[in-house]
């Protein structure tokens, strides 16, 4: 009886072996978690389409993210509701706006304990809902890039550790990267959303966020779904400019992006676990469909495995609960 030469399977065998044969592995430090802080409300306000997720006073704020650190996670991605918006979106760079006052008091609170990663964008901010400022019906890219010069600095200066530019604007990560230096912030790092696609997958963040759109869409300045090497160029002109990192968003539908832009860029490559992504996995598991737990591993997998080294999920203090019995899932 002739039998394989080779046999993968004793690799699989045992649990340790499975183990030791992994290539690919997730760790609590490769997680961001996103949170969102609303002005002008005392409780935090659950998010009905992202379970377990909810918009945060600043107290609420504090005490999620010191439940975060106790879980071992250690960076942050902050999203800001004002409670005024208007055609500038001037409480972006306000220098009490929400934002700021959410960095300075968890830089006080948490030190350096804690990376504060500052998303900066002007949807939250505008009463029109568009990433940047408008003329008519279009996004004005050059006089935006003013406005986030200064959203750039104001964040710093409250404390934030990482500047991430999403509105998708030409020439976004080279503006801000001379506004950081000639503020004085040359050690701030950029995390830029270098393809962000005009995606589907992000309604339950603009519930979240308050963030729709009053007219038109957004596909002038995010990218198109069927574009890939768009995606590279993106990512290469960000680095150019200066990104310390790049970010493909969203994951579950763009590995193939993730994988190529990782391998043609020689900088740290984020990937976003959105909202929508989020829901679809809670809903499947709330009727039972899935198990989610498992689910949830392969999907992050699934994202370091394209190349992505960071993950910003709302997963990730679950996940962070789990890592430790994740080896027991095989």
């Amino acid at each position: 009886m002739s039998f394989p030469t080779e046999r993968p399977r004793r690799l699989r065998a045992r649990p340790g072996l499975r183990h030791l044969a992994r290539e690919t592995r997730l760790a609590v430090e490769d997680l961001v978690l996103p949170l969102f802080v609303q002005e002008g409300i005392a409780q935090p306000r659950p998010i009905e389409p992202m379970p377990g997720h909810a918009q945060h006073s600043i107290e609420s704020l504090l005490g999620e993210v010191e439940s975060a650190l106790g879980l071992g996670l250690r960076s942050v991605i902050i999203f800001g509701l004002p409670l005024e918006k208007d055609a500038q979106g001037s409480q972006a760079w306000h220098e009490d706006g929400i934002v700021q006052r959410a960095l300075r008091r968890l830089r006080q609170a948490f030190g350096a304990d804690l990376t504060l990663i500052a998303d900066l964008c002007l949807c939250e901010y505008t009463d029109h809902g568009h990433c940047g400022l408008v003329d008519g019906d279009r996004v004005d890219n050059d006089r935006t890039l003013d406005t986030y010069r200064r959203i750039a600095t104001s964040q710093a200066q409250a404390g934030a550790d990482v500047i991430a530019p999403s509105g998708m604007m030409d020439g976004q990560v080279g503006a801000i990267r001379a506004a950081l230096d000639q503020a004085g912030f040359s050690d701030r790092a950029i995390l830029a959303y270098a393809a962000k696609y005009a995606s589907a997958f992000y309604g339950p963040f603009r519930e979240a966020a308050g963030s729709a759109p009053q007219f038109g869409d957004r596909r002038a300045y995010q990218m198109d779904p069927g574009n890939a090497r768009e995606a590279v160029r993106e990512a290469r002109l960000d680095v150019a400019e200066g990104a310390d990192l790049v970010m493909v968003k969203p994951a579950l539908a763009y590995l193939d992006v993730i994988k190529r832009v990782a391998s043609s860029v020689d900088v740290p490559v984020a990937a976003y676990n959105v909202s929508g992504e989020y829901a679809m996995v809670k809903a499947a598991a709330a009727r039972g469909w899935i198990d989610e737990r498992r689910v949830v591993r392969e999907v992050l997998l699934g994202i370091r495995r394209a190349g992505a080294q960071t993950i910003l999920t709302y997963h990730a203090k679950e996940v962070a609960r789990e890592l430790p019995c994740w080896t027991e899932l095989g």
